[in-house]
């Protein structure tokens, strides 16, 4: 018993946070003064699963976001749909502007910003179009 409680006692020790002798230097052309929230507004979780939020900041950070239930009851449909965007900065000065949806689909962000795949060549296109238009018939599996 005593072992135990001498072991709880080490871990206790060296679990605490450990604290820096000098602090971490700033990040080129920053300061460390904090930044400001200028604006924030939340509402929510509702009864009916609903929400939203948005805030922006003193270094011009924007975001917003909504949430609702879709097919609230429908077991089988029922999914939790969340619309957003958020906007900022970047190092070299550009604006980073991102819209996106979350649902039963995923996560699908939309911005200039983001790689795009190539177009899909004519005849790949083409193929496929022909075998979503030519399904093969299902096979019937009558060998038990």
């Amino acid at each position: 018993m005593k072992l135990i409680i001498f072991s709880l006692a080490i871990t206790a020790v060296f679990a605490r946070p450990q604290t820096a002798s000098q602090p971490l230097p700033a990040k080129s052309g920053t300061s460390e003064e904090p930044i400001p929230i200028v604006r924030y507004e939340n509402e929510g979780v509702n009864p009916d699963g609903s929400y939203q939020w948005n805030y922006e900041t003193g270094n011009n950070i924007i975001a917003q976001e909504q949430g609702q239930l879709k097919n609230a009851g429908n077991a089988e449909n029922e999914a939790m749909e969340v619309t957003g965007s958020y906007e900022y900065v970047a190092d070299d000065g550009t604006k980073i502007q991102v819209t996106y949806i979350a649902n039963e689909n995923g996560f699908q962000p939309q911005g200039d910003h983001l790689p795009t795949p190539p177009p899909i060549p004519p005849a790949i296109q083409r193929a496929l179009e022909w075998i979503a238009a030519h399904p093969e018939p299902e096979e019937q599996n009558n060998k038990l």
